[in-house]
């Protein structure tokens, strides 16, 4: 009789499958607790980004003035330093107000400043620096009834506006500590049932507070 050999079956190939399957669900595990980590470093650094803007916020509110209490009825006051009768000065209890009309500042309707009407700023400018340097400023744009409101209100905005960006490029003034307010047809200084009236409400008023740390 012929002897046969029998094989013996390779009882290693089972192995080789467990061990792959193992490492996979190592990499698996481990690429779920990477996930987790950065996760978790996002949703922080989400909220470090909210908190740093909550303290800007808080920053500002607590060292810029309250624009809402500045009363441009005050007592009007002389200022040796400005002499020209087109500046008009009036003086709050930690405020001064600085107030040039449309018709020195811009050609009717329009909000460019005049080029005539650029010593004038330059006059105020002068002392904002002299004497508030790193105050806080608010330039206001008022106009008449005339027009609708929403005409006005843009119109004494884009006005303001350009007397802060002459006063940033020109004067020197820290665009940081200089905003813009545009009052329109609300806020009315005298009467615009009159011609005189309604030329007076026509102005720019750049508004200093003499408390530089406020």
């Amino acid at each position: 009789m012929a002897h046969l050999e029998v094989k013996r079956k390779n009882r290693t190939g089972w192995w080789l499958w467990l061990l792959l399957v193992v490492v996979a669900l190592i990499v698996v595990m481990m690429w779920i607790r990477g996930h987790d980590k950065e996760t978790v470093a996002g949703a922080a650094a989400v909220d470090s980004t909210a908190d740093l803007v909550s303290d800007q916020a808080e920053a500002i509110a607590i060292t810029e003035p309250d624009w809402n209490k500045v009363d441009f009825s005050v007592p009007a006051t002389r200022d040796s330093e400005i002499t020209d009768p087109d500046i008009s000065i009036r003086q709050g209890t930690d405020y001064t107000i600085y107030t040039l009309g449309e018709n020195v500042l811009f050609p009717k309707d329009q909000k460019n400043v005049q080029s005539a009407s650029e010593p004038k700023l330059r006059s105020i400018a002068t002392v904002l620096k002299k004497r508030f340097d790193g105050a806080y400023i608010g330039v206001y744009g008022s106009t008449d009834s005339t027009g609708s409101p929403a005409h006005n209100k843009t119109l004494a905005a884009d006005r303001a506006n350009e007397v802060k960006n002459w006063l940033v490029d020109h004067g020197g003034i820290d665009y940081r500590k200089i905003s813009v307010h545009s009052i329109g047809e609300r806020q009315p200084i005298a009467s615009n049932e009159t011609v005189e009236g309604r030329a007076q409400n026509r102005n720019v008023q750049i508004v200093v507070f003499e408390d530089a740390t406020r």
